[in-house]
């Protein structure tokens, strides 16, 4: 059975272990094993640092997995996550296929000028955030590193679903649409 590195902001839930169970399942329903990355008890060692612990065991999962689905719903700000997105990174240089899904439709100029402070500089024919910097408009969900990673390497763009009010996180439509997927294409 093949196995599915489940990336996302997910683990941050108050009820994170019951979102990465319900992940799981629906991966099992798909015929897949879902690693969810809270899977592994990680318990402190020799004075290491839990949080270097921590990498290593989500290391070593992603190097278990045969691909990854990831949650690249924005968090904590207008883009995706910093961490799925390391571990978006690692998947793809790895070889393996990656998969994504948001649970919001705007593009990245779209939520970066929602989240205030984007100014258009007309000579430059470009919008700006608050601290001067350009925003990429290409209409991506996100960088257009992280779009074009999952176009070239893995063959299929993000997957934008609108969830409902409080469920950005929880709205599993994305992910079990990006499941079906993975069930026609790279199940054994």
């Amino acid at each position: 059975m093949q196995k599915i590195y489940l990336a996302g902001p997910d683990v941050f839930l108050p009820d994170a272990i019951n979102v990465g169970r319900r992940k799981k399942e629906l991966c099992a329903a798909y015929g897949f094993e879902g690693l969810f990355p809270l899977d592994d008890v990680i318990a402190e060692a020799d004075g290491e640092p839990m949080d270097r612990l921590i990498y290593r065991a989500n290391a070593a999962m992603i190097r278990r997995a045969d691909l990854g689905i990831c949650n690249l719903t924005p968090f904590r700000g207008p883009s995706a996550d910093a961490g799925t997105v390391f571990e978006l990174g690692l998947l793809v240089g790895l070889g393996k296929p990656v998969l994504g899904y948001t649970n919001v439709t705007e593009d990245l100029l779209a939520r970066s000028r929602s989240a205030g402070g984007a100014t258009f500089d007309p000579s430059r024919r470009t919008w700006r955030d608050a601290a001067g910097m350009e925003i990429e408009d290409f209409g991506n969900v996100d960088n257009l590193m992280i779009d074009n990673a999952l176009i070239e390497d893995g063959g299929f763009p993000i997957i934008r679903h609108r969830a409902k009010a409080g469920e950005l996180f929880t709205d599993l439509t994305g992910f079990e649409a990006r499941l079906r997927l993975a069930a026609e294409r790279h199940r054994n």
